[in-house]
C-alpha cells in the first residue's frame, strides 16, 4: 500500500516515519526543497538513535529509509492507495489542497486530513467525491504518541473510517473513533484543565506553581501551566479561540485574559524562554504553597469541570465510553479516564460540586451538563 504525505514538518515527518517503518511506500511531499531535505537529515538522525538504542535493526531502519521518496512534485502521489495531508491549519488551503489531489488520485485513494480542529465535513465539500473524506488526527510527536483520532465526515463512507482505523492499529497506534465536531475529543474534553485553572488564577485564588502541584499529586504528569509552556501559550491559546468561536462562544470555553496577554508579549513559553515561567538562564522555577486544603480546593474544581465534560461530550455522543476514556489516557496521558473517574468518585458527589460552583457563580460556564444528571 503506498501512503502519500503532503507536508514535511513535524507531523508530517512523523507520519512518513511511522508509515515507512510499519513497510508502506511512503511519497513525502512538501512546496519546498530545503524542507525536505531537512526531514530526510532528521530521519536519517532519529534511525540512527533508534539503532544506538536497540530499539531497530540497521537493516530495518535502511528498508524504512529506503520506502520514503521525497518529492515537490504531487503527480507522484497518483496511484497511492491513501493521502494524508499535514500542512497548515487554514480551512480555505486545505480546501483548496483536497480538490487539486482529487483531480491527480485514483477513485478508490482515501483523502485524510492530519487537522487537529478544523472541520472535515467542510474540507470534504471541496471534492467531487467527498464519500473517501476522513479526519486522521495523530498527536505529537507522532512516533511516540499512541492516540489517533479517526473522524468520519457528515459525507464520508462508515467503511472508509473503519479501513482507517484498522489501518492506524497496524502501525501500534490507538485509534478512536469520535464526531466531526469542534475539538474533536481531546481539544474538547481537556479545555478544563487549562480553563479552569486559569480561571483560578486569574480569580487570585493560587498562584502557578501551587496549581500545577496539586495537579501532579493527583496523577496529572504536568500542571496545567508547565504543560502549556510546553506546548506554547500561542498554539493553546488558539486551540481555545478556536473552540470557543466553534461552539457559538459557549462561555464553557471562553479563553482567559491572563493567556491572551501572555501571547500578545510574546510569552510563549519554553520555546521563547519565558511564558507562565521564566526559563532565562539564571531563574529558578517558584515553590508551590503548602497549603493541603488549598490544592485539594484546586484539584477537586479542575477534575470535575473534566468529567463534566468528558460527560457532555458522551451525551452528545461525540464517542462512546470506551473511546472517551481511551483518548484522554493515551493522548493527553490522564492518570484516569475521565468517564471511569467520574464513577470512581461517584456521580452525586461530581454533581454536587458542578452545582456548588453553578450556585456560586452564577454562571453558564459551570452548568452540569445533562449526561451527568441522574
Amino acid at each position: 500500500m503506498k501512503i502519500g504525505i503532503i507536508g514535511s514538518g513535524a507531523m508530517g515527518s512523523g507520519i512518513a516515519q511511522i508509515a515507512a517503518t510499519a513497510g508502506h511506500d511512503v511519497v513525502l511531499i512538501d512546496t519546498r526543497e530545503e524542507a525536505l531535505a531537512k526531514s530526510k537529515s532528521n530521519f536519517e538522525s532519529t534511525f540512527s538513535k533508534l539503532i544506538e538504542k536497540g530499539k531497530m535493526t540497521e537493516e530495518a531502519a535502511k528498508t524504512a529509509l529506503s520506502k520514503i521518496t521525497y518529492s515537490t512534485q504531487n503527480d507522484l502521489l497518483k496511484d497511492a492507495s491513501l493521502i494524508i495531508e499535514a500542512i497548515v491549519e487554514n480551512l480555505d488551503v486545505k480546501k483548496k489542497l483536497f480538490s487539486e489531489i482529487e483531480s491527480i488520485v485514483s477513485d478508490t485513494c482515501i483523502l485524510a486530513s492530519n487537522t487537529s480542529s478544523l472541520s472535515i465535513t467542510a474540507i470534504a465539500s471541496a471534492c467531487k467525491k467527498p464519500s473517501r473524506v476522513v479526519g486522521i488526527h495523530f498527536f505529537n510527536p507522532v512516533p511516540l504518541m499512541p492516540l489517533t483520532e479517526i473522524i468520519p465526515a457528515l459525507q464520508t463512507d462508515h467503511a472508509i473510517a473503519l479501513q482507517c482505523r484498522d489501518l492506524v492499529k497496524t502501525w501500534a497506534k490507538v485509534p478512536v473513533i469520535c464526531r466531526d465536531t469542534p475539538g474533536f475529543i481531546v481539544n474538547r474534553v481537556a479545555r478544563p484543565y487549562y480553563s479552569e485553572a486559569l480561571r483560578i488564577y486569574d480569580e487570585g485564588l493560587a498562584d502557578f506553581a501551587t496549581i500545577d502541584q496539586a495537579m501532579r499529586e493527583q496523577g496529572f504528569r504536568m500542571g496545567p501551566f508547565e504543560l502549556m509552556d510546553l506546548i506554547g501559550s500561542d498554539v493553546n491559546y488558539a486551540v481555545t479561540e478556536s473552540v470557543f468561536s466553534a461552539f457559538y462562544y459557549d462561555p464553557r470555553y471562553k479563553p482567559s485574559i491572563t493567556q491572551k496577554k501572555l501571547t500578545e508579549a510574546g510569552w510563549f513559553g519554553k520555546k521563547s524562554g519565558r511564558g507562565y515561567y521564566n526559563y532565562a538562564e539564571g531563574s529558578s522555577m517558584p515553590s508551590p504553597k503548602d497549603d493541603a486544603a488549598l490544592k485539594t480546593m484546586i484539584s477537586d474544581r479542575v477534575i470535575t469541570m473534566l468529567i463534566n465534560e468528558a460527560y457532555d461530550a458522551l451525551y452528545l455522543q461525540v464517542a462512546n465510553a470506551e473511546d472517551l476514556d481511551l483518548a484522554m489516557t493515551k493522548g493527553v496521558n490522564y492518570p484516569k479516564g475521565l468517564i471511569a473517574w467520574g464513577k470512581e468518585l461517584g456521580l452525586e458527589t461530581v454533581r454536587q460540586r458542578m452545582q456548588r460552583l453553578y450556585d456560586f457563580y452564577n454562571e453558564d460556564r459551570y452548568r452540569m451538563s445533562p449526561g451527568l444528571r441522574g
